[in-house]
């Protein structure tokens, strides 16, 4: 089995909060932070997986979520 890089990792994290963003509406990642007090360009360098995103940070933009660590990995 081929294992990722953590580059892909990362892109992929960025891409599945990106696409919960969407789903609550808002069409920037700047808009976004703004409204749930996240820095707005370390929070758009997370979803463009420009960034090694924190468990602490990942902790926080999912409970704004309402999703655990388990529930964000599953594959479900």
């Amino acid at each position: 089995m081929k294992e990722k890089s953590v580059q892909k990792v990362l892109e992929e994290i960025g891409q599945k909060l990106q696409d919960l963003r969407k789903k609550k509406g808002y069409t920037s990642a700047e808009s976004f932070a703004y409204d749930h007090d996240l820095p707005r360009v370390h929070y758009w360098r997370i979803e463009k997986g420009k960034v090694n995103i924190t468990i602490n940070s990942l902790h926080k933009i999912l409970s704004i979520h309402k999703l655990s660590l388990e529930e964000f990995f599953s594959d479900k």
